[in-house]
């Protein structure tokens, strides 16, 4: 299936708003074997007509972004009325709709919200829960135009139109077709894009069937695999006999939410104690929804009172060996899983740079320790080489990571 995605928005050609719809669509399409073929950003105005006579012909289905508003700028369904020859018509429902949004926080609407009420004959349209711009669908007409869906611009109205609206109708195409594929993306930890490369392509080119595809992170890589449910799971067997340990999972999950579905599954509660990192490892832990259920507490002790205040670091241990230390970093988890009364605990301590560093302890240096009850505290000393953020994202990844592997009763030195 051809998919295209038009954006409308000058904002976002003004780098005043960032376009993250891309890349959530085809984080959500790649599960139905749907990728988008091509992507387009256009000002608000009328240069999406012209945009859509050449997009229509060589596609199946365009999703379209932006445009649904109440200003003279928002003409995205007018455009696309006449461009297929159709009649707006006033929704009174929609209208009532959008008056009981404004009295929910005690306004009146403005007239001019009524024109989003405006319905091209021929349009389905999506309901919108959390917003005033209802979505529209237009079916396929042979010879015409491909299926285009019309959704709203803020993320916080598309995604849920686009789950409940778009998605299922988007399914039923594909299977429609009987020709479902599938993918698999394996997210592996700790080793590099080319050696997994190296040990995983021959084997994979040899099952056959399936495209392949790497994308490299910050510590980590993803490797996805595209084709019949059957090549798949050869592909899986494959990836876990080689990399048993560094794989996370193979649906593309981040680090953070598999962590905590261990932690959940487990009824295990989980501590932090940073300094080099800054809170980064708790907020990507709470990023999580459902976070709450297995985090407990965070300590951010960046000075070395607040490691002896809160987490009962000895001022003599700081003298003798400095805060960025084996001791420290062990006496800070310890501290936290104590304090924090939890089954886990983690800490970090370390030197982002760009100065602070020394002969014996660089910039880039951190060291990272466990603790968990009944068992003896993990510690190791890192080097990351990057930018102070490329640090801190680093060492954020290995401490979740160190926690995942003592979890699971992996090597944390593999």
């Amino acid at each position: 299936m051809r998919l295209e995605v038009v954006n409308t928005g000058t904002e976002l050609l003004l780098g005043q708003v960032v376009n993250t719809h891309v890349a959530y669509f085809g984080d959500q399409l790649l599960p139905l074997g749907i990728r988008i073929q091509r992507q387009s950003t256009i000002p608000d105005g009328d240069a999406i007509g012209e945009l859509l006579k050449e997009v229509f012909p060589r596609t199946d289905v365009v999703l379209i972004t932006g445009g649904l508003g109440p200003t003279s700028d928002d003409v995205t369904r007018e455009v696309i009325a006449e461009l297929l020859g159709r009649e707006l018509r006033l929704d009174e429902s929609l209208v009532e709709h959008i008056r009981k949004i404004f009295a929910r926080y005690n306004r009146v609407m403005p007239e001019s919200n009524a024109r989003q009420a405006m319905v091209p004959d021929g349009a389905v349209v999506l309901d919108n829960p959390f917003g005033t711009a209802p979505g529209l669908y237009f079916p396929a007409e042979a010879g015409q135009h491909p299926h285009l869906f019309i959704l709203p611009g803020p993320p916080r109205e598309l995604k849920p139109m686009f789950q409940a609206e778009v998605l299922p109708r988007l399914k039923a195409m594909v299977e429609g077709t009987g020709r479902v594929t599938t993918f698999r993306n394996f997210r592996v930890i700790g080793v590099g894009e080319s050696q997994l490369a190296e040990v995983l392509e021959p084997n994979l080119l040899e099952i056959g069937g399936m495209e392949i595809g790497y994308c490299a992170r910050l510590g980590e890589v993803d490797v996805r695999v595209i084709g019949p449910t059957d090549r798949l799971d050869l592909a899986e067997a494959l990836v876990r006999q080689h990399f048993p340990d560094q794989l996370i999972n193979s649906d593309g999950r981040s680090l953070e939410e598999t962590l905590v579905g261990l932690l959940t599954e487990r009824k295990l509660w989980l501590a932090t104690a940073e300094s080099c990192t800054g809170g980064m490892i708790a907020c990507k832990v709470t990023d999580v929804p459902g976070s709450s259920a297995v985090f407990r507490q965070g300590y951010v002790t960046y000075a070395n009172e607040a490691k002896t205040e809160l987490l009962g670091v000895p001022e003599a241990m700081l003298a003798e060996h400095g805060a960025v230390s084996e001791p420290v970093a062990q006496a800070m988890a310890e501290g936290a899983l104590q304090r924090a009364g939890t089954d886990y605990a983690v800490a970090v301590t370390g030197i982002a740079g760009p100065g602070g560093g020394t002969p014996s302890k660089p910039v880039g240096t951190v060291y990272i320790a466990v603790a968990c009850r009944n068992q003896e505290t993990f510690v190791k000393r890192y080097q990351f080489a990057a930018e102070r953020l490329g640090f801190k994202e680093r060492t954020t990844r290995m401490a979740m990571e160190l926690v995942r592997r003592r979890i699971l009763g992996l090597d944390p030195n593999a």
